[in-house]
Formats: C-alpha cells, structure tokens, sequence
C-alpha cells in the first residue's frame, strides 16, 4: 500500500509548543516520507487578550484581526511540513450544552472547517488522511466532500477525569469516535474505554525521539546551572506539574526521608498544590520549570534515579507516560507507583512500588543496583519504542483498513 498520502494533522498541541508533544513527534516523524499540514488548535478571543504579549501572538496578530488564517514554518521541516494557525474562535467550553452553546459551537467548527478547505485548495490535495489528535471541540471529523480517505481520531487521555475536558470534551471525543473510520488510542486502559465507543479502535502508544538522547549513555553534558553546585545524589522527575496525576504529598515524603539527596523536578508548574504542600520551601527541591525538550538529556543524565509519582487513580490508570522511554533512553533507573497497565508492562527494566512507604525505599535500591549492563537494557527497551516504530504501527493499522472493502464516509461533521 501506498504510505505516500498527504496528511492533515489537526491537534490540541501547538507546533511551537517546546515540550513534548504526541503531535509533533508524529508529525516529524511523517515528515520522512508524507507532507503535513500541522493545523494548531485556534485562540479564542480570551486566549488571544490574554497572550497578547507573547512574542508568536504578536508575529500573528495581524492575520488574527483580519479574522484570516496563515501558513507557518516549522523550523528545519520547511519543505515537508506545512502549518496554519486558523482564526479565532469564541470561548464557549463555560457554557451550558444549550442553544447558544450548540450555535456557538457550530460557528467554531466552520472556521476550523473553512481553514482546512482552504488548505485543500490551496494544495490541491486528493486521497488524504485526516488526522485529529485529542481535539472534538473542532472538526472531530470531515465532511465526506473534502476528499478525504481516512477520518483518524486519536485519544491520548481519559476526557472525562479533567474538569475542563469532562464539561463537554468527552461527549463530543465519542462523537468523533463514532463517526471516524479509525480511532487510535495511547493505552490499554483507553482501549478498554474507547473500543466500547467504536470497534475500530487500535493501541497506538507513545514514544520517545531516541535522537534527542543518543548521546546521554557515551558524552557527558555540561552540568545544567540549577544543579551546578549540588554535590548529592539526585532524584528526579520530569514533566507538567499538575496536582491530577502526580501525588505531592508522596513527593514532600521523598524529600524528607531522603533529605542527603537533592529532588529535581523539572517541567512547567501548572498548579500551586505543590506549594500548599510547602515543597517550595524544602532546602533539598530544585524546580527547574518548564524546558524545551531538546534541553532535557543533561538533566536525565545528572538523576541518580529518576521518578513516575503519580496517584493511582481513574486518570492515571489510562496513561501511558512519554516519560518512561525518555528516562530509559538515557539509562535511567526508574521508580514508580503501579499506576496502569502499560507501565506494568516495564516491571522487568524499572521499579514499581505498590505503596509510598515501598516506593520511598526503592529509591535507594534502584541507586544501589544500577550498572552498566541495566543501563544498557533500558536502552534496547527505549530503542524498541520509538516514534519511527510507532509509525510504522500507524502504517500497519491503516493499510489493514485501506484494505478492507470501502465504507461509505460519514458526512456529519463535528
């Protein structure tokens, strides 16, 4: 089959976004043999009022006010990735599901719609996938007349355990599930949940750009400036700081019972429970805040052991971590709470704690037994789950149905 298709990738997860992201990854990872047209999730008036004075909002300002979409480069990837930020929309997730809301609602569907129309035609695209990642709020799916051959939804977290998703993300995510030819979804618990929605349903987990970290086992990094003078072992954990999946309290413990080690937390601070948790003003945490992913290796490879501290709950229990391979890549030895079953699925390459006491005490045997022959196995575990062997899967799962007699495309779109 023909891997050669165009593809529309429209996604909750901005292209300029530094951190990682399910989209991008992919999207780079297309880009080696498919054009992309990476479409970013739009502002709403409010999101535009209050970015206003970010550099990328003013650089689109003018295309905003117009009420107009524009192509934009995404850096080193000018010739085979395509991305447009469409026009505002109106902030409509507060309301109730109501008349205002669905007319509301309808409006902002037509922009997303009109901008991918316009990519269409402007391109000229036939026989193309579309592709939308954990984005309903906006055209979930196409219309049959835009000419595409696949509508893909893709699912990477349980919608209706945040506030803000569960409002009328998660109706909306079934909506789109039932009218896309093929759902994708990045864990076992997600298939569980989802392949009650729509029997095309296919685990498509994430991964790691192994290319980021494949120095980090053989070169050693200039030490990052916020743990320059630290002279202890280091334990460290790395991503969004967010009170929904990871446990502070079990953190402040980490912190006190091991207070000969420094805590490293690295990653954007998306909530204050860490400080009402008095994590801020422990003498032995370091936050770093948010860091472009590139810059990540040198903080992996300064963490003695690195950490997965997440509550075990409804939420947790669909994830699987982006985490987890990047850790392992740079041949980190891994604690974390028995939180799903894909990280179950690592038992034999990381530690899994079945309480905060057992997870405390891991710390130090993950430290104490690490070697280089580990290391070297979390790295084959790493190399195994990459974002080239993640699209070769995506291939795979399309060709099967591309294979299949043709269904007749859904013309609602939503």
């Amino acid at each position: 089959m023909n891997k050669n298709y165009d593809i529309i990738y429209f996604t909750l997860f901005p292209w300029e976004n530094a951190y990682s992201s399910v989209s991008l990854s992919f999207a780079k990872e297309f880009a080696k043999h498919n054009r992309i047209f990476y479409v970013n999730h739009p502002y709403s008036f409010k999101d535009f009022v209050n970015k206003r004075k970010e550099p990328i909002v003013k650089e689109r300002k003018k295309d905003l006010l117009l009420n107009r979409m524009r192509y934009e480069t995404v850096p080193g990837y000018s010739d085979r990735i395509i991305a447009a930020h469409p026009p505002m929309v109106a902030p409509i997730n507060w309301m109730k599901d109501g008349m205002m809301y669905k007319q509301l609602l309808n409006y902002n569907n037509k922009v997303i719609l009109k901008t991918i129309r316009k990519i269409i035609k402007d391109y000229q695209l036939k026989d193309f996938i579309y592709l939308n990642c954990f984005n309903p709020y906006f055209a979930g799916t196409l219309p049959a007349d835009y000419g595409q051959i696949l509508n893909i939804y893709q699912c990477i977290d349980d919608m209706t355990q945040e506030v803000y998703t569960a409002r009328h993300g998660a109706r909306l995510e079934d909506i789109a599930i039932k009218n896309a030819d093929l759902t994708l979804v990045t864990s076992t618990e997600l298939w569980n949940i989802k392949s009650k929605v729509s029997k095309d349903t296919h685990i498509l987990n994430n991964a790691v750009d192994i290319s980021i970290y494949e120095n980090a086992l053989t070169k050693k990094f200039e030490r990052p400036e916020e743990i320059k003078e630290v002279k202890t072992k280091i334990i460290g954990y790395m991503g969004n700081i967010n009170e929904a999946r990871i446990n502070y309290g079990l953190l402040k413990k980490i912190a006190e019972t091991h207070h000969d080690k420094t805590l490293l937390i690295v990653g954007p601070l998306n909530s204050n429970d860490y400080i009402e948790h008095g994590l801020d003003k422990m003498p032995n945490v370091i936050f770093t805040g948010g860091k472009n992913i590139r810059d990540l290796p040198p903080y992996v490879q300064n963490m003695d052991v690195a950490l997965i501290p997440f509550h075990c709950n409804t939420l947790t229990k669909s994830i699987y971590p982006l985490k987890i391979n990047e850790y392992l890549a740079v041949g980190r030895p891994v604690v974390a709470t028995n939180f799903s079953e894909d990280i179950r699925s690592f038992s034999d390459h990381i530690y899994i704690a079945e309480n905060e006491t057992q997870f405390i005490k891991l710390i130090d045997q993950a430290i104490n037994e690490n070697t280089p022959e580990k290391q070297q196995a979390r790295l084959k575990v790493a190399e195994s789950n990459t974002w080239s062997a993640r699209v070769k899967e995506f291939w795979t799962i399309v060709n099967k149905h591309l294979d299949q007699p043709q269904k007749a495309f859904n013309k609602e779109a939503v």
